[in-house]
């Protein structure tokens, strides 16, 4: 009697301790899936900011194309501090993939494409401030200021159509967020918010309306906070396994 009384209770803990071991499991794959997403929103956002600031703080005079021999490795450095956003973006489009797919694979394929878009833009306007090096040691010749500033337009123009891809993109990874409740509402919410307003804003500098830097600020708002909040909340647990949220875990 005691022996089959015995047997039941081990046979019973055995689902008990493996439910356990899955559900510690799929917490730490949230976590860390959270956690190397929230990094790369971070490392891109610092890795393309800098290296935009050093990269352009030299081509930003009327005639600075005859300082650029001097300052070449700056350049250099900040064009391959841009350059390293192409992994990150392209990474954090991958890791969130499996993610999205569980809930709409249409968006999951939308986020990926948009992001290799924005990065081969992104990446071309890159090209176009390296050939500056080779140019600078032509810089008395002349119409090389010209060929100098048409390269330098070249990768404004390059940024800012890449700007609107990424918009577009995170309009449909926002959407899901807010829908599937991945993230807290209010944050997808201010991505909707925020990234509509960066394309606007992308759409203006192509047409010489310089006040995309302003309207940039409420995107910045959400790929300031969604790193810290994935790093340290991480996503909501029922939908990073694909299940519907009851009202009660919102």
């Amino acid at each position: 009697m005691n022996q089959a009384i015995l047997a039941r209770t081990s046979s019973s803990a055995v689902p008990i301790a493996t439910r356990d071991l899955q559900g510690s499991v799929l917490t730490e794959s949230r976590m860390t899936y959270s956690r190397l997403i929230g990094v790369l929103f971070l490392l891109g956002f610092l890795a393309y900011g800098i290296g935009s600031g050093l990269a352009t703080s030299l081509v930003g005079g009327s005639h600075f194309l005859s300082t650029i021999a001097a300052s070449k490795s700056t350049l250099v450095l900040g064009t391959f501090l841009m350059l390293l956003n192409t992994g990150v973006d392209v990474g954090k489009a991958v890791l969130f993939f499996p993610i999205l797919e569980q809930h709409s694979k249409r968006t999951a394929l939308a986020y990926l494409a948009t992001m290799i878009v924005e990065v081969v833009l992104l990446d071309v306007g890159v090209l176009a401030l390296l050939l500056i090096v080779p140019l600078a040691k032509h810089a008395g010749d002349a119409g090389a200021q010209t060929l100098g500033t048409i390269l330098v337009q070249a990768n404004a123009m390059a940024y800012q159509t890449a700007e609107m891809s990424l918009g577009v993109g995170c309009v449909f990874l926002c959407l899901l967020l807010f829908r599937t409740q991945l993230i807290p509402r209010w944050l997808a919410m201010s991505g909707l918010i925020g990234y509509p307003v960066l394309v606007a804003g992308a759409i203006a500098e192509i047409f010489g309306i310089h006040i995309g830097l302003y309207l940039t600020i409420p995107g910045f708002f959400f790929e300031l906070v969604l790193p810290f909040w994935l790093f340290f909340k991480g996503f909501q647990p029922e939908a990073y396994q694909g299940q519907p949220v009851m009202a009660s875990a919102a």
